[in-house]
């Protein structure tokens, strides 16, 4: 999976292994505490990847957790723009955290 977009992550200085914490964010927070979990282990919470990833589970948050029970819980059923405003916060959070990770840590 990371042979095709590997070309693109590399000109945007993201690294492939952090990939699958920045795509499961929105869905599962257990999911990617786990990930980012393992990567800590795995690379040591000095590394740029360790950082990376704490950074992104710090300022993202699982949108679609927060949509089906805030919302749910006062029975508003058209969360379309809530969704959208949601996933866009979170891709800009990803973005926020390669820049401020890359300018902080080098």
């Amino acid at each position: 999976m990371l042979k095709g977009v590997q070309p693109i992550l590399t000109f945007l200085h993201f690294p492939g292994e952090v990939l699958p914490l920045a795509l499961l964010r929105p869905i599962t927070g257990s999911g990617s505490l786990a990930i980012t979990t393992d990567l800590i282990a795995q690379y040591g919470p000095d590394s740029y990847i360790g950082r990376l990833a704490s950074t992104i589970q710090g300022s993202t948050d699982t949108t679609l957790y927060v949509l089906t029970v805030y919302f749910g819980a006062v029975a508003i059923r058209n969360t379309k723009y809530a969704l959208k405003v949601g996933l866009l916060s979170d891709l800009i959070g990803v973005i926020a955290s390669v820049m401020i990770v890359s300018l902080v840590f080098g």
